[in-house]
């Protein structure tokens, strides 16, 4: 069986690419008002230069029963076009071991996403079933882009069995990840707005996936995430790109538009990586 990570690097070898592009419609920036359609005209734009498309299941839910029907088209619609592209939903689950269970099999069997976010605050039995699907990713949420993360994410906690190994809770939680990488399918969720974390969690879990939101309209620096997010091979980082791939343009001309962008990060992520000699 093909693990994660092999999908991933699979996919990114064939696509020369680290790009992740996030499908998160907004019906006030939609050039179209029919999600499901916006969604196949960016995947049929960008399916050649990209490694996984991550919906952020908000964004559909926000729509009721129309929403979750324009995902499930346009799911289809990634399958049809390219099956090989990972499809990684941004759900950030994390709940009780049975109702842990429910969401892992929402979204790893009825929806049947090849990753996830996950959220880590209740601990290894709340993400376990979600880890018992073998070939699906599981990323963990680690230190995410937004302003806020700091307010829990960097207070430093004192291990049990060593109280003199004090770390922020970040570090922690990459820690504890590898310890649940058992099967190959953990990944962290790293905000390029933070690149000295990001270097940080890529020292302590050299090749784990990093699933890296944040870059541009966040402030993230596109070369510096690439620098610090890849392993020694120049892969395992999904560096996401939303709002500046799918809105690049509102009018008319929003398919070549989103086109254009996604090229130009592509390339713009390449030539980071033969800048560092990584391809």
């Amino acid at each position: 069986m093909t693990t994660f990570t092999q999908h991933l690097d699979a996919i990114c070898d064939t696509n020369q690419t680290l790009l992740c592009v996030g499908l998160d419609p907004d019906p006030t920036l939609l050039p179209i008002k029919d999600v499901a359609e916006f969604n196949k005209a960016i995947v049929d734009a960008t399916h050649d230069l990209v490694c996984a498309y991550k919906p952020n299941i908000a964004f559909y839910e926000a729509l009721g029963l129309p929403g979750l029907e324009a995902l499930q088209k346009t799911v289809q619609h990634i399958r049809d076009v390219n099956p090989s592209i990972i499809i990684l939903i941004d759900a950030k689950r994390g709940d009780i071991g049975n109702t842990s269970a429910a969401y892992a099999k929402a979204l790893f069997e009825v929806w049947d996403f090849d990753a996830a976010t996950v959220s880590p605050y209740l601990g290894s039995d709340g993400l376990q079933p979600f880890l018992e699907y073998k070939n699906k990713g599981v990323f963990i949420l680690c230190r995410t882009s937004n302003p806020g993360a700091k307010d829990f994410q960097d207070l430093v906690v004192v291990p049990k069995e060593s109280r003199e190994n004090a770390r922020p809770l970040y570090e922690m939680v990459a820690i504890s990840a590898l310890e649940w990488n058992k099967s190959g399918n953990v990944g962290l969720v790293l905000g390029a707005t933070y690149p000295e974390e990001l270097k940080a969690v890529r020292d302590i879990c050299p090749d784990l996936p990093f699933l890296i939101p944040g870059v541009g309209s966040q402030g993230g620096q596109l070369e510096q995430a690439v620098q610090l997010g890849v392993n020694a091979l120049g892969r395992r980082a999904l560096i996401n790109s939303s709002r500046g791939v799918i809105y690049a343009s509102t009018g008319v001309d929003f398919q070549e538009a989103a086109r254009c962008a996604a090229s130009n990060l592509r390339d713009s992520m390449n030539k980071a990586l033969r800048f560092e000699g990584l391809t």
